[in-house]
């Protein structure tokens, strides 16, 4: 038996709209957080390079890539845009000459701890909209979400 789709919601209660306009009003309040705290020049699209290497610095561009769910090609132009920005410093990857190896700059690790506060307001504004329970819920679907293949 052939099963029926459902029929896509072509209004603003569509599922890919709502995460698209949530994660826009997500990114504007981010990016003011960051502007309030003396880091305008870092906008919230770095995230897909700076928390990887808030978690495991001197990464290679390739598994930048992979972390961040990207393609080699788009992170190469992101990272040229962070180095750029003064925040990261691409090096050559000592065992294969070929490779480059991205590290945070200074400048990086006196961002984090902005980061790290924005971070936190965000969330508690977050659980102050649902409960924590919820919250949980929430955060394990985008988790399952974002990584499924």
């Amino acid at each position: 038996m052939k099963k029926t789709l459902p029929r896509p919601l072509l209004n603003r209660n569509n599922l890919g709209f709502l995460l698209a306009k949530a994660l826009q009003r997500w990114n504007e309040r981010l990016y003011a957080g960051f502007r309030e705290h003396g880091f305008p020049r870092v906008r919230p699209s770095y995230g897909s390079i700076l928390i990887p290497l808030f978690e495991e610095d001197g990464l290679r561009i390739g598994e930048l890539a992979r972390r961040s769910r990207l393609s080699k090609q788009t992170m190469t132009t992101m990272v040229k845009l962070v180095e750029r920005e003064g925040l990261v410093k691409r090096r050559a990857d000592a065992a294969d000459g070929r490779a480059m190896r991205v590290f945070l700059t200074q400048a990086a690790q006196e961002f984090r701890p902005a980061a790290e506060v924005v971070l936190a307001q965000l969330e508690v504004d977050a659980q102050n909209v649902t409960s924590v329970r919820d919250l949980k819920i929430v955060r394990n679907w985008l988790q399952q979400l974002a990584t499924a293949e």
